[in-house]
């Protein structure tokens, strides 16, 4: 009996000192549950660093519709909210809120014959709003009034104009009417078109006040979502702090909190990352020469070279230019012949970035259907000086184009001022349109003007931006998309040129949803423009992600899609 005492007061005195060596629970909003927290008495963190200072977490609010977006921006707002699914750069695109994105092999997709549609989306099961509010069809019901309501064109999406109806049958099940076709259908309730709203903390403004409705907090300092992870803290200029939503419906994330620090300057940047400070960036604006600085002197983590989206391209103005010589299909094709491309990015990305030939990358699924429709302008500086001279100018004694009255032949070129990789792309066009007779004036636009969308739209000649390519981009080169005086300069058509004829094959493209049928459709969209030169295509800009050591499990660098699932070492 002594013995059988002495061995139960053994093993209690044992785990009183083991519980007294393990500390404290972990407690509190920060801390994990479940398998996660065994072992571990801390909450994980991870720093991200973005190349922008956002004053709102809707990416809509931050492009301020076409006049340039903020870096990081739209990652932020994917990881607060959540669409019903989620679009990857490949055109993939994996089921978030909804159960299924619909198709016609599992019959959430039904075309009929006389060109109507029917969608039908399914919301998992207990999706919750941050703030414990179950989230319904009725938010969505919201969101789709919002987006078709003409006195908010920011929120507007063109997808909006081929429904018909949208009807809730019960809190989990909503089904899309459409009019017509649209091949993209399946992208409603996304990033891609629009992120649901919550319908108990927006619509009474919505109703009541609506000139202030994109001032709500909501917006920014209040904003409540479904994602994977909820707004804590958030200090313009500064930073923002994100803590882990334990009732997302994907499952809790792994790390339990986030610090997104807003740091527009590249090399401060580095310092952070190189001091240990950041563990890694996203929203992309970072040159492969800078990454490759970082990389060389960090050992403590790597540079991840994601696939080009976007395009650093010249845009013309077509709406009273100035010089009206812009206007010019024969002049605008000269001032490509003049540029060495491959040069650029030899120079600038150590030849890592394809060149771009068109809106539709080379390794784009649907590039063989359209390759022989690109029009292709090589390296060609006498074509360039000869096409230039037959439209009326001739070289003066300083090698420059003037006019039949002496005027020089002079453009502006714009791009911001605080990007490297546009900076200096802006520095190397300039220098091939001199060389070929053309004066350039090179203008940065300081970040206090880069909102201004009246400003950037009204240029009178180029704006090199860099800009997402892909079919799902056609709708920016859309007439009705013009930023225009009478829809305060909203709109991503920054080239503002407009062509019926054009407009209906975009609108053909998109109602046409064989692919077999619709690829011709899209040749003719890509030899009309680059034929016309709608834009001066430089390079597919590749995007260094920095990447510490400490970071696990992240299947897509530079996207958040799957950020539940990332781990810290």
């Amino acid at each position: 009996m002594r013995a059988h005492r002495s061995l139960i007061l053994f093993w209690l005195v044992l785990a009183t000192l083991v519980a007294a060596c393990a500390g404290p629970s972990p407690s509190g909003p920060g801390a994990p549950d479940g398998g996660d927290s065994v072992g571990r008495t801390e909450p994980t963190r991870m720093t991200v660093a973005i190349r922008g200072d956002p004053k709102s977490l809707s990416a809509k609010l931050n492009s301020a519709a076409g006049a340039g977006g903020t870096p990081g921006a739209a990652e932020i707002e994917e990881m607060v909210n959540a669409g019903l699914g989620i679009r990857l750069d490949t055109g993939v695109i994996h089921p978030q809120l909804a159960e299924n994105i619909p198709t016609v092999e599992n019959g959430l997709w039904k075309v009929f014959p006389d060109g109507r549609m029917e969608t039908t989306w399914k919301v998992r099961e207990g999706v919750r709003w941050h703030d414990g509010t179950q989230f319904t069809t009725d938010d969505l019901l919201f969101t789709a009034m919002v987006e078709r309501d003409a006195d908010l064109p920011i929120f507007r999406d063109v997808s909006h104009d081929s429904i018909e109806s949208l009807d809730a049958p019960d809190p989990r099940t909503i089904v899309v009417t459409w009019s017509r076709p649209f091949v993209e259908a399946d992208t409603l309730f996304t990033s891609t078109r629009g992120l649901p709203m919550p319908r108990h903390l927006l619509e009474q403004t919505y109703l009541e006040d609506k000139e202030n409705f994109t001032n709500h907090p909501f917006w920014a300092s209040e904003m409540v979502g479904t994602g994977a992870y909820k707004l804590q803290d958030y200090v313009l200029g500064s930073h923002l702090v994100l803590q882990a939503n334990d009732r997302y419906v994907l499952g809790r994330p792994k790390i339990d909190q986030v610090e997104v620090r807003f740091i527009p300057d590249p090399s401060t940047i580095g310092a952070n990352i190189l001091a240990g400070e950041v563990d890694t960036t996203l929203g992309g604006r970072l040159s492969i020469e800078w990454g490759i600085q970082i990389r060389d002197q960090w050992s403590a983590g790597r540079m991840e070279i994601t696939p080009p989206t976007a395009m650093i391209s010249a845009y013309p103005q077509f709406m009273n230019p100035s010089p009206p010589v812009i206007g010019s299909q024969q002049f605008r094709q000269a001032l490509l012949y003049a540029v060495d491309r491959q040069q650029i990015i030899d120079s600038l990305t150590g030849g890592l970035a394809p060149i771009g030939n068109s809106i539709i990358p080379e390794d784009d699924a649907d590039y063989r259907d359209i390759e022989r429709s690109v029009v292709r302008y090589p390296f060609d500086p006498a074509r360039a000086s000869q096409m230039i001279q037959s439209l009326g100018y001739n070289r003066g004694t300083d090698t420059m184009f003037r006019d039949s009255s002496n005027q020089p032949l002079s453009v502006e070129m714009r791009t911001q001022s605080t990007d490297d990789a546009q900076m200096k792309t802006m520095l190397a066009i300039a220098d091939f349109w001199q060389q070929a007779g053309v004066a350039v004036e090179q203008l940065p636009v300081p970040q206090q003007r880069a909102q201004d969308r009246e400003y950037r739209a009204t240029r009178p000649a180029f704006e090199l931006v860099r800009q997402p390519g892909r079919t799902r981009n056609l709708i920016r080169f859309y007439g009705p998309n013009t930023p225009l005086p009478d829809n305060n300069f909203t709109g991503e058509n920054r080239t503002r040129h407009v062509n019926p004829e054009f407009d209906a094959l975009i609108d053909r493209f998109y109602s046409t949803i064989p692919r077999q049928e619709r690829m011709p459709t899209l040749a003719q969209i890509v030899q009309y423009m680059t034929d016309q030169v709608l834009i001066l295509p430089m390079y597919w800009d590749p995007t260094p992600t920095m990447v510490s050591n400490r970071l696990a499990n992240i299947s897509d660098f530079g996207e958040v899609w799957d950020v539940h699932l990332w781990e810290v070492r």
